[in-house]
């Protein structure tokens, strides 16, 4: 899945970098092939945005976070200048559609747009439109279940001018939550049997915005969004120590704050965010027919917090993990193990972004 922009859209054809902009960094992923189905992180780097740089998933200071994907590609020491990046879902609408199974692709492409028509409030000459066939309608075999989603262009061209302007090719622009999933899939079979039959609830606890997606069988059955995030933890530490956001933010990620932090700050955030979590759950149960979730998987910046999955398995009593998609994968000497371990699950999106390389359209 991706908007295809000016007719570069074929990802296999060239090595491509995982660009995912954030609310409070910019991470840059870069992934190449291990044997038949493995891969290997050849490098990544984090770096850290100004403060509101980008807000509600829209980029408010360009020049602000086009320095920060400059020293970030510059720090990630690679040639490559292709990009896949995303944008946050409540850029995109997406819907499924059902259509007869044998259209040529011509055909596929007019009865997907006739049928965007109808859901999308924009006119159709003012979005980007990309659509995917997913398999065969679970109730009707001689049809078709296709995603099909739509973003006004501007919110495409302000990801793809960052790209322009920081010296990079935007090749790809997927959505943020898609991402997610592709890299989800690597976790997934981490699980006790793989996962199969099993309820996951993934967490995606980022700086401003926590999102729960649950997955049965890698089919999304429920989602939602709610504003919280480790936002709230920079803003206490900034607050507290008289340190503007950037420096909290920083000495955050860099484990650097005083002694009594960790008691008086860090353990109550991490309390809250049990809360806000089990109170997602509550939300999933009253409003579906699921009573319970087999596991959770914690993503997103806030799933660095060293000890956070306990905190988070003793107040819903289930069994957590924190999201690594790496787990299985060859590093290179460029990266080194502790790192990727600490930053893996907030390079859920990036990863999944990396990913696209391996893409066969």
């Amino acid at each position: 899945m991706g908007f295809d922009i000016s007719g570069l859209f074929n990802p296999k054809a060239r090595p491509l970098l995982g660009l995912d902009i954030s609310s409070s960094a910019v991470k840059l992923v870069e992934l190449t092939a291990n044997g038949k189905e493995g891969y290997r992180v050849e490098r990544y780097t984090i770096e850290v945005l100004p403060k509101d740089a980008v807000s509600d998933g829209n980029i408010a200071n360009l020049d602000g976070v086009v320095d920060a994907v400059k020293r970030a590609w510059k720090r990630l020491g690679t040639s490559t200048r292709n990009v896949a990046m995303a944008l946050p879902g409540s850029a995109v609408i997406t819907k499924k559609i059902i259509v007869p199974a044998g259209l040529r692709d011509d055909q596929l492409e007019i009865q997907v747009e006739s049928e965007a028509n109808q859901y999308i409030p924009f006119a159709i000459d003012e979005v980007n439109l990309d659509f995917q066939v997913i398999g065969p309608a679970p109730s009707v075999p001689d049809e078709l279940e296709v995603l099909i989603a739509a973003s006004k262009k501007d919110r495409v061209e302000d990801r793809v001018a960052v790209a322009d302007a920081a010296g990079l090719s935007a090749v790809v622009v997927d959505v943020e939550s898609l991402a997610s999933l592709a890299a989800f899939e690597l976790i997934e079979r981490q699980l006790p049997d793989g996962g199969k039959n099993q309820t996951v609830a993934l967490i995606d606890a980022g700086s401003n915005v926590m999102s729960l997606t649950v997955l049965r069988n890698s089919q999304q059955v429920y989602g939602r969004e709610q504003a919280f995030g480790g936002g709230q933890l920079t803003q206490d530490i900034a607050r507290h120590y008289g340190m503007t956001y950037e420096e909290a933010e920083v000495a955050k990620r860099a484990g650097s704050l005083p002694e009594g932090y960790e008691g008086e700050l860090l353990a109550p955030f991490m309390e809250n965010l049990a809360l806000e979590i089990s109170r997602a759950l509550q939300f999933f149960f009253t409003s579906t027919q699921y009573n319970q979730v087999d596991h959770i998987v914690l993503a997103g910046g806030c799933a660095v917090i060293p000890g956070v999955d306990e905190v988070v398995a003793t107040r819903t009593q289930v069994s957590t993990l924190i999201a690594n998609p790496f787990a299985n994968m060859v590093l290179s000497d460029r990266v080194r193990a502790k790192n990727l371990l600490a930053d893996a699950s907030s390079l859920m999106v990036a990863c999944g972004l990396a990913l696209r390389r391996f893409d066969p359209s």
